[in-house]
């Protein structure tokens, strides 16, 4: 009796992990302020943190030096991932990111996951869910952990979706197909494993399977919360946590104007290589100043920001 007990009960626990499993395309508002709990702005409906239009057009000009330095000093030391495959590697990937988790194919899960997404409304295969949900300025990012051949999920009919839904490109922890297609695209700014001309095949779920859409996701060495800031430039990619976003972008546009006021007063040869490269005395500090002041107008730097940086400045 205790034997068959404890097989209705292994079954039973089965049973909703199945159900789980099939239902586990997204996950809850309240699981999304659990995972993003510094985010103190705007959020999606469904509790995606929706970092601002003009924080994202202002990351474009961050470098990887100056987020990395900003996230490791905030205790984040994992936000940067290299050796990716790009497409149009001259231009920069910014935008918030929506995931989505593949795993390796398995039949009875791949059915079932399918079958209650049908249910709810869902159309097509699996691969073209997390599509329809890009919203303008998402990055769709998706760990298919690495597949390579027979792996492909996206080709050029897909990328023409996600490109018309969320107006940029994708980071893609597998291999793309249809690549002569995808670079025909002026916009579609992406970084991708790999490239094989196959295609994974969705029928009974024999090369991958959707497990979760809007999710934490591993991206290599970095773990994706939806709604990170994804700084794709230079063949490597950094996932900048929501709350952190403003605070890269300022602390990037005062390094930048403090390194052209440099490289302007040492052409001017007003000040020595070390007067620069060391601690600024008060007279440089001053000299600072009063060029911000005078050049507010032509900096690449939003003069509000530059009227911030003056009001907080002693000099």
């Amino acid at each position: 009796m205790r034997i068959n007990n404890l097989k209705v009960s292994m079954l039973l626990i089965c049973l909703i992990f199945i159900q789980y499993i099939a239902i586990a395309q997204t996950i809850s508002r309240d699981q999304m302020l659990l995972y993003t709990p510094l985010w103190e702005g705007e959020r999606f409906e469904d509790g995606r943190p929706k970092v601002s239009d003009e924080i994202l057009e202002r990351m474009k000009l961050v470098t990887h030096e100056e987020a990395w330095a900003v996230m490791k000093n905030e205790g984040f030391q994992h936000q940067y991932e290299e050796d990716w495959l790009s497409i149009h590697p001259e231009q920069v990937l910014v935008g918030r990111a929506y995931t989505a988790l593949f795993m390796p194919g398995r039949p009875d899960v791949y059915q079932s996951t399918l079958d209650k997404g049908h249910e709810e409304g869902r159309i097509k295969g699996q691969n073209s869910w997390p599509v329809d949900e890009l919203q303008a300025g998402d990055v769709y990012v998706a760990d298919q952990f690495g597949a390579h051949k027979d792996g492909p999920t996206i080709g050029d009919n897909l990328a023409n979706a996600i490109y018309a839904n969320s107006g940029n490109g994708i980071v893609y922890n597998g291999a793309i197909r249809d690549i002569e297609g995808l670079k025909e695209l002026p916009e579609f700014t992406s970084f991708v494993r790999s490239y094989h001309p196959s295609h994974h095949n969705p029928s009974h779920g024999q090369n991958t399977t959707l497990i979760g859409m809007n999710v934490p996701i591993n991206l290599g060495s970095v773990m994706v919360v939806p709604g990170d800031v994804i700084l794709g430039k230079e063949g490597g990619v950094s996932v900048i946590p929501a709350h952190l976003a403003e605070k890269v972008v300022k602390t990037s546009e005062i390094v930048r104007l403090r390194d052209m006021f440099g490289h302007q007063r040492l052409r001017e040869k007003k000040y020595t290589a070390g007067q620069i490269d060391t601690r600024w005395s008060d007279e440089i500090e001053k000299d600072f100043s009063q060029w911000l002041e005078a050049n507010v107008d032509e900096l690449p730097v939003p003069p509000e920001q530059i009227q911030e940086i003056l009001e907080n400045r002693t000099w």
